[in-house]
């Protein structure tokens, strides 16, 4: 099979022309030159997160992305971060419910070394048991950490709420359990099936040239080459629990909550009129909840709407922490708010306020060698296209109030779930408004 390569001239702000390879195993290799830094960002993207799943599985995504950084043969884990401290660059990596991703920023003389370092620790780690078990006190205590955050915990509890024990629904982390049963077999097995070549993508932004990183690619990978199994199937569309609600009991001085309901998966075409709408009811310091929560009414601190979106679904919530007294007020308010925009839509003040938004958010976020390289790389793997950022500016633009009433309608018109990690509140019905 020969080589795919495609071209386009990139009309993005400071950006160059974006490439695209395909090699004879299946590996996407997509590039971004991007004139006037001395810096290159290179990611290699796995199309495995924890959506992928079983439950015995629960937590392995992330657990192999610790236990990649361990050693392989030819580096140990010292010499792996010294190898990028030497050069002042960045080495890390992340674990999401879709995919995995491992990344480096360092000089653009030092590309060479990201490109065999990454994909020398992805394909010839050597998952080692004295490893596999000293990670797993340290996953532990993460998880741990994690509980600590009654702000961070409260997504997760609402992701639960609303998916019950599907893979959606459980941490990205795993859970004590999981992680303290899980083997060095399974977590090995996970990895030489679901880092098949088809799911995996290589992406590069910064001072390059396509040519001459691909060769560093293709030269990386022959050494290295991709597990030859089939991948993971993504799961079946989860059940969805409308007016579940979820509640862990911590002494804090805040309940935290989300409130929220079924939204849009990664693929549907309205996702842009989603993220205005999500940009004007929660997204800043001029949006509806913000202003009615904690300008007009000073109930909260932080309060904020977002959306999550999946391949098989999506979340839409509002998110606020208070103090437990203020929890059923505060949530009355959030549901009149949801309630009124699932009615009417947003104001031509607000349609405009979200759409600048988004377009700042967008444009904003693409300053820096390590933004293109990521949008690139899920661009790639996730959404199946990469347009170019006047092609999304346009789409920002072309949004309408009927697109946005619609989706309003649809997103916010449905029965609501509910998370809380906190003190109970006293004297609150809270099936009452979840109802």
């Amino acid at each position: 099979m020969a080589l795919r390569t495609a071209s386009r001239p990139g009309s993005d702000p400071g950006g160059g022309t974006v490439r695209r390879t395909v090699l004879p195993s299946g590996v996407r290799v997509v590039t971004e030159q991007v004139p006037g830094v001395r810096s290159v960002s290179y990611g290699l993207f796995v199309g495995v997160g924890s959506m992928h799943e079983t439950r015995r599985q629960a937590g392995a995504s992330h657990y192999l992305e610790h236990l990649l950084f361990k050693g392989t043969p030819r580096r140990d884990a010292l010499a792996i971060s010294a190898a990028f401290d030497r050069g002042g660059g960045e080495l890390n990596a992340y674990t999401s419910k879709d995919y995995t991703c491992f990344y480096a920023r360092v000089l653009d003389t030092d590309l060479p070394l990201a490109v065999d370092a990454i994909t020398d620790m992805v394909f010839a780690s050597l998952l080692a048991k004295v490893d596999v078990e000293a990670e797993r006190g340290v996953i532990l205590e993460e998880i741990a950490m994690h509980g600590d955050e009654p702000a961070d915990e409260v997504h997760d509890v609402f992701a639960s709420a609303l998916y019950g024990d599907a893979p959606l629904g459980r941490p990205i982390l795993g859970s004590e359990e999981s992680i303290t049963g899980i083997s060095r077999d399974t977590i090995a097995s996970y990895w030489k099936r679901g880092y098949a070549p088809q799911q995996t993508v290589v992406a590069i932004s910064g001072n390059l040239d396509h040519a001459a990183a691909l060769r560093l690619v293709k030269q990386a990978l022959a050494a290295y080459a991709p597990f030859d199994g089939d991948g993971l199937s993504t799961p079946k569309p989860p059940r969805l629990r409308a007016g579940t609600i979820g509640h862990v009991e911590r002494r804090t001085g805040q309940v935290n909550l989300v409130l929220g309901t079924p939204s849009l998966q990664r693929s549907d075409p309205r996702r842009m009129a989603l993220a205005v709408l999500n940009a004007a009811l929660g997204g800043g310091m001029s949006s509806r909840l913000f202003q009615e929560v904690r300008e007009k009414r000073g109930l909260a601190y932080s309060v904020y709407s977002f959306t999550s979106s999946y391949a098989t679904s999506g979340l839409f919530g509002v998110y606020v922490g208070c103090q437990p007294k203020r929890t059923a007020e505060v949530l009355e308010i959030c549901r009149d708010e949801l309630a009124a925009v699932a009615a009417h839509g947003l104001t031509a003040d607000e349609l405009e306020l979200g759409r600048g938004q988004v377009r700042g958010g967008l444009v904003l976020g693409l300053e820096d060698t390590g933004a293109r390289m990521t949008r690139l790389g899920k661009g790639e793997l996730v959404y199946g296209e990469i347009p170019t950022v006047t092609e999304l500016l346009r789409r920002i633009d072309a949004v309408s109030p009927d697109d946005v009433r619609a989706i309003a309608a649809e997103v916010l018109g449905a029965r609501p779930s509910l998370a809380l990690v906190g003190p109970t509140p006293k004297g609150v019905d809270l099936a009452k408004l979840v109802a």
